[in-house]
């Protein structure tokens, strides 16, 4: 297996993860999440590296609170993207682009960074625990990393939900190399524990579409999008929804090397 790089479908990217309900309900869980995040960091302009940032959605509306944020993806289309993105929101003085994969961008740092987003990359790559520990290394003492990954259950509901036992049993094999369906959903109980033996502290977990892939009338998606909003706003912290959510955003925290003293 190979790192994806989504050059070949950049507009389809665009169209079917931002322009949708999916998408605005992903935003708005995990700005609720980042505000709470920014608020547990120093109080300045912070050093942000959004790695595989894609279009730069999230990395412009950082920027535009001043802090400085590196954007990087393997994908020239999206860096291309992601430049008129913050050349339109006024942005660009407090934005850099780097062509590069996640686990070699340390060679782009000048120094640590304080805040990691790493948002729906991890199930695409080769190697996700050697990703991880690429980026625990680019991380300051005290810094905290913001991780999205594609869940396991959630896709094993989904797809037991409407009726597609045959392909749960065959084991959800892979079926479209140009879907935007990640080709290696992860076991949550994995992750957290990469992120533990990394010695990384596990301060949140929030699961991203807890209801939505779920409803039975998809037209309550964009019906009832007010109502639906709210109530995975409402339980996206609560287990057993954090489990089943098509997503599971987890906020972890590099220790602080004066604390430990």
């Amino acid at each position: 297996m190979q790192d994806r790089n989504f050059d070949d479908i950049a507009e389809k990217f665009s169209r079917n993860i931002y322009g949708t309900t999916k998408g605005k309900i992903r935003q708005a869980v995990l700005w609720q999440d980042l505000d709470g995040l920014l608020a547990q960091l120093p109080q300045r302009p912070l050093r942000i590296l959004d790695a595989g940032g894609g279009e730069g959605l999230m990395a412009c509306e950082l920027a535009a609170l001043g802090h400085k944020v590196l954007l990087c993806d393997l994908s020239s289309e999206m860096i291309a993207r992601a430049k008129v993105a913050a050349h339109e929101k006024g942005v660009s003085q407090n934005m850099q682009f780097v062509q590069s994969a996640a686990q070699d961008i340390a060679q782009y740092l000048e120094q640590p960074v304080d805040l990691i987003l790493f948002h729906a990359v991890l199930e695409w790559v080769a190697d996700p625990q050697q990703v991880l520990q690429a980026l625990e290394a680019c991380l300051a003492p005290g810094g905290a990393l913001s991780l999205m990954f594609f869940n396991y259950n959630g896709l094993l509901m989904r797809h037991v939900v409407v009726g597609n036992f045959l392909y749960v049993n065959e084991g959800m094999p892979i079926k479209n190399k140009r879907s935007l369906s990640p080709d290696h959903p992860l076991n949550p109980p994995d992750v957290y524990r990469w992120l533990e033996e990394m010695g990384m502290c596990i301060s949140g977990k929030t699961g991203v579409r807890v209801f939505h892939d779920y409803l039975k009338n998809k037209q309550q998606q964009t019906q009832d999008f007010a109502e639906l909003l709210a109530l995975e706003q409402r339980y996206c912290r609560q287990e057993p929804f954090v489990s089943l959510g098509r997503y599971i955003h987890v906020m972890a925290h590099k220790p602080n090397l004066k604390d430990e003293l």
